[in-house]
């Protein structure tokens, strides 16, 4: 007989323990480029990619214009051209135009690369105070209502982001 109570309690704290443990979980969520949008980090970061960007529209520009030059005189020129020129001055303006498309896709490119080095280290700071709060607060999940993820989440779920701005220092 008291075996079979005792069995019949370690069977029922079993059962229990589960239950009792999803109760004290505790789930809260953020907007994430919310908290990205008010990081002074963000605003210098923006800052230097609008620099290069300007700095690679000025290329783009001098291209430009190179091109349009080129193509000016051709047009002037077309009807004194022999066909061998002619041919070679159409072949010259589509290879120039084909380097201003490279140029603008290669720009495109960087930029995009840029903005992921400039931004990276931002994130990094944001993931490691949630982190931190999380672990302070005693959260088990924190998800990101950004992230379009997310179909519900109830009241019970709280809102973590003052907690990350106060870690922060925001």
């Amino acid at each position: 007989m008291k075996h079979g109570l005792k069995l019949l309690f370690i069977t029922a704290l079993m059962v229990a323990g589960p239950v009792l443990s999803a109760q004290d979980m505790k789930f809260g969520h953020i907007n994430s480029s919310h908290l990205l949008r008010i990081m002074p980090e963000r605003e210098e970061a923006q800052r230097k990619l609008e620099r290069e960007a300007r700095s690679l529209g000025e290329e783009l520009e001098k291209l430009q214009v190179e091109y349009n030059r080129m193509l000016q005189n051709y047009i002037e020129a077309q009807d004194t051209l022999t066909n061998v020129v002619r041919q070679l001055r159409e072949r010259e303006l589509r290879d120039y135009q084909t380097r201003i498309q490279e140029f603008q896709a290669g720009a495109q490119e960087d930029l995009q690369m840029r903005e992921m080095e400039l931004i990276q280290p931002i994130f990094e700071k944001i993931e490691k105070a949630i982190a931190e709060v999380a672990r302070d607060r005693g959260y088990i999940y924190v998800f990101d209502i950004d992230a379009n993820a997310i179909l519900y989440f109830s009241d019970d779920s709280e809102d973590i982001l003052p907690y990350v701005r106060e870690k922060l220092g925001l």
